[in-house]
């Protein structure tokens, strides 16, 4: 089973340089990911008689900035039960928008390229390959963060991500394992684009885990986890046995933290840190650089489990 999901919303003008961000639209689902698939680049790994293969139970929720609602948002998703399975996340670049251009359209043809080519023998379930060849099939004009992550069917989870789309995986009630976001400077993330100078494959950060049964996939663009805090994300993984019903309170969550104004959001905390700051008359009157950051925002959850 595979799913491709896609939107068109903005959160705020992001940097084009280098390259671009995302946005989504609400949708829920979850599976079982357990019908085993072979193909070309889907081959089972070979296992001890005594160690399970595991896959995927997936859940999914995205809600698209408040102005872009009716576009659907940028960010777009594919999930797939390929071998162990397959999740990815590309949020387009808001900032293509000041130059007319729908910064959609690379994040979904993006995601189509890769749902079309994961079972390319060149591919060989390597994301950084399939990111590649996917950002190599994309004519949009655009550009966009992404993240692709692949599990083997020997509990290999494989990742590749280019921006500040993440990864974490949560083991035990804490977090075992978390991608760290890629910048050219601060709102500015590294980007896959449709310019010639910018970033290419080779400028992803390529990370293997070994994953256990009973361990959870949190995958977002940069509407979670700009909004929600670490400590969030577990409390909620730890509060929910249904992936759907985590998904949407994680996306809720991020969405209702991005809408208040008076919540210091990881995002301004990092903004203050880095030295932005709000004008001198509102230090006057006490206030400080505080509020969520409106955007979209895309969730997967993943929770693994033993195939039969």
């Amino acid at each position: 089973m595979s799913k491709l999901g896609m939107a068109i919303s903005i959160s705020r003008s992001s940097s084009i340089s280098p390259l671009h961000k995302f946005l989504q639209r609400v949708s829920r689902n979850s599976y079982g990911n357990t019908k085993k698939r072979n193909s070309v680049c889907c081959n089972p790994s070979e296992l001890s008689p005594t160690q399970l293969e595991l896959s995927f139970c997936i859940g999914t929720h995205l809600i698209p900035h408040p102005r872009k609602i009716e576009k659907g948002g940028e960010d777009a998703f594919f999930v797939s039960n390929c071998n162990g399975g397959i999740l990815a996340i590309a949020d387009g670049v808001s900032g293509w928008a000041e130059k007319n251009i729908d910064p959609a359209l690379f994040s979904r043809e993006l995601m189509t390229n890769v749902s079309n080519l994961i079972e390319d023998e060149e591919v060989n379930y390597e994301p950084q390959i399939l990111l590649k060849k996917a950002h190599a099939a994309t004519l949009s004009v655009g550009s966009a963060t992404v993240v692709v992550a692949m599990l083997e069917k020997n509990r290999i989870l494989k990742i590749a991500n280019v921006g500040d789309c993440g990864l974490q995986v949560i083991r035990q009630g804490k977090i075992y394992f978390s991608t760290s976001p890629q910048e050219h400077y601060f709102d500015c993330p590294y980007q896959l684009s449709s310019q010639v100078a910018g970033q290419t494959y080779l400028d992803a950060v390529v990370s293997e885990v070994e994953l256990l049964e009973g361990d959870t996939i949190v995958m977002g663009s940069d509407g979670l986890f700009d909004n929600v805090f670490d400590h969030e994300i577990v409390s909620i993984i730890t509060r929910f046995n249904d992936v759907a019903e985590a998904a949407k309170a994680l996306a809720t969550l991020a969405n209702n933290h991005s809408r208040d104004n008076n919540f210091d959001s990881p995002y301004t905390i990092e903004a203050r840190r880095r030295g932005y700051d709000i004008p001198l008359w509102k230090k006057v009157l006490g206030k400080k650089l505080t509020g969520g950051k409106l955007d979209d925002i895309t969730v997967i959850i993943g929770r693994v489990i033993s195939s039969p």
